[in-house]
């Protein structure tokens, strides 16, 4: 086949959009669920709290019972019994009875209210209440706090801690969530090496591999770091097929262009298919999207910002989709810091870092590490545009 053969982003986009992966869901531990992305809406199981229990120390009592208390003609009432929170009280309260129970307890048989502990006095087995009471007083009824059926949390709700401590109230053990897609990330070049190891002349350090992992990880999937594969295709092979065994798809950084030593599009030709190869963007022209097994295997460009700026315009979307977090895009608008200049008849991503209601265009060239790392995002220049002038408006999306 003809390699770069390039087609608009909206093509790549649509290509994406095909890919045969489906969200799917799996069901976890309350306890892994923080972070998660809920699958499905959740209502409560049960009534919370599930019976009419006392808010205060005091006496539990049948409120029509006290209907004639006053300072100077006081009711009393005989104390047949305790409750304390966490018994399961079998009295039921006759006519003239009382209860003394505490914070918490649930209420006894035939009581409706409770008269807090500082409002009356004790003399042996009587209680002496010196105002009327009213249904309900000092109780919380059953459901008051969360009915039964009520709905708690909605789909698409990523959990935060205060989520969990909500399911932990209504009894939720398990909760169905989207499983996590597991990314291979493999990174190419002869002359990358890990952190750690001797950077002898000619080497660089790895970033893309960092990067990748880490924004897989950040968007709440599952990177696996493969390694960094040789500009061999003995070495380049190994880990595409290692990946595919393992992942829900791939990732690779580098070794995407035409050059004699880019191998990964003839590759992925040669173990499935190149669905693209080549987007009118710039940078990262040579993107390569493709099937191996049946499953996805993007192929990014090599420098830092290329690579994170088309992970963010087409793998994050997958990914999103996936964990079911699809309207999740962080995007803002702001004003152009200065004037920028653009190839007309190329669509261009800019990098930008914020800077109060400015967005400062980041113009080191994408294989500067410090125009990933001091960029907060990129901007879009539409093809048929040269000039985007200072105070323009522009829409920033955010890297991450």
């Amino acid at each position: 086949m003809a390699f770069l053969k390039v087609v608009p982003l909206e093509k790549a986009l649509n290509v994406v959009d095909s890919l045969p992966l489906k969200p799917e869901i799996e069901s976890v531990p309350l306890s892994e669920a923080l972070g998660r992305v809920l699958a499905r809406d959740l209502v409560s199981p049960i009534d919370v709290p599930p019976f009419d229990r006392a808010t205060v120390d005091g006496y539990a009592v049948r409120a029509e019972d006290t209907f004639m208390a006053s300072e100077t003609e006081p009711v009393r009432l005989r104390v047949v019994g305790e409750v304390n929170a966490g018994d399961e009280p079998s009295l039921e309260l006759k006519p003239g009875e009382s209860v003394y129970i505490s914070t918490g307890a649930p209420l006894p048989g035939g009581a409706d209210a409770v008269v807090q502990f500082e409002e009356v006095d004790r003399d042996g087995d009587e209680v002496v209440i010196y105002r009327p009471a009213y249904p309900d007083l000092n109780v919380m009824k059953a459901g008051a706090d969360i009915p039964k059926g009520k709905l708690l949390l909605k789909r698409g709700t990523r959990l935060t801690f205060k989520d969990t401590s909500l399911l932990s109230a209504v009894g939720m053990a398990e909760v169905p969530v989207f499983r996590k897609p597991k990314v291979a990330v493999i990174g190419t070049g002869n002359e990358v090496i890990l952190p750690g190891e001797e950077l002898k002349p000619g080497k660089i350090y790895d970033i893309d591999g960092r990067a990748v992992t880490d924004a897989v990880r950040e968007l709440g999937g599952e990177a696996v770091f493969i390694g960094i594969a040789k500009d061999e295709r003995d070495s380049l092979r190994s880990m595409i097929e290692r990946a595919v065994e393992c992942c829900d798809m791939v990732i690779l950084s580098g070794g995407a262009s035409g050059g004699i030593r880019d191998l990964t599009a003839s590759l992925i030709e040669e173990l499935g298919e190149v669905m693209v190869h080549g987007i009118a963007i710039q940078p990262g022209k040579p993107t390569i999207i493709g099937l191996v097994k049946g499953k996805p295997v993007f192929g990014l460009p090599g420098y830092p910002t290329s690579c994170l700026t088309n992970f963010t315009l087409l793998v994050a979307p997958l990914l999103r989709r996936l964990l079911g977090r699809e309207d999740e895009v962080r995007k803002v608008k702001k004003k152009l810091a200065h004037k920028v200049f653009s190839v007309k008849g190329r669509r261009q991503f800019l990098p930008v870092r914020i800077e109060g209601e400015k967005a400062v265009p980041i113009l080191k060239g994408s294989g500067a590490v410090t125009s990933f790392v001091d960029a907060d995002g990129f901007i879009e220049v539409p093809e048929n545009v040269e000039i985007l002038e200072a105070g323009e408006t522009v829409e920033v999306t955010f890297f991450g």
